[in-house]
């Protein structure tokens, strides 16, 4: 069986990593597994991650067989130490999903992961190459107060949050993105593609 060579995209917030995943898949034909949509779809129906966050929170977090949102939200940003639990819970399932996802897919060359956390989730550890997303501190506060309609201060404090400078340097591929232009964006997304279509699987 075709094994699909795989490649992460990240980015800091406001980079525009999902609008490149969306150019990898309707101008060039990728596939890219969201790990964001994922991951909210796979909290609110698998069984593993309903009984592990059960035992973790409590009934309430599943009343009525529906999760609340709010709840598991609140006490993910309590402390640190609770986001450490909650994600040690669903990462592995959305990484899984994702290997069931990839041999669905085995007739690709290519596939993509688009997560924010593509390093802090240990994802990175399951791919073959990272594409890091890049656009300059101003250029991405400016795009996320817009997308999200929150405050300076609120985008900052998730910028803070986020190590983009490391993760740029670990990164195979790099993506210019300060300028939002697309036929720039596709050019060298074009000579990414080709090198890895080159490329030995690593």
């Amino acid at each position: 069986m075709n094994t699909p060579k795989t490649i992460g995209i990240t980015g800091g917030i406001g980079s525009g990593k999902s609008y490149v995943s969306n150019l990898l898949r309707s101008k060039f034909g990728i596939p890219v597994y969201d790990c964001d949509t994922e991951a909210k779809r796979l909290t609110a129906t698998n069984a593993e991650i309903r009984q592990k966050l059960i035992a973790l929170i409590g009934p309430e977090v599943f009343e009525g067989g529906i999760l609340n949102k709010q709840l598991l939200a609140d006490y993910l940003f309590a402390d640190v130490e609770n986001a450490s639990q909650v994600n040690a819970i669903i990462h592995p399932v959305v990484l899984k999903d994702f290997a069931e996802w990839s041999k669905v897919k085995s007739q690709e060359s290519i596939v993509g992961l688009e997560s924010a956390i593509l390093y802090e989730s240990g994802f990175n550890d399951s791919i073959d190459y990272v594409l890091f997303v890049d656009a300059s501190e101003d250029v991405r506060l400016h795009r996320a107060m817009l997308r999200d309609t929150a405050s300076e201060e609120q985008i900052k404090a998730r910028m803070k949050m986020q190590q983009p400078e490391l993760h740029r340097l670990q990164a195979d591929f790099i993506i210019d993105n300060n300028t939002s232009d697309d036929t720039r964006l596709l050019e060298q997304l074009k000579q990414i593609i080709h090198k890895l279509k080159c490329s030995k699987q690593s």
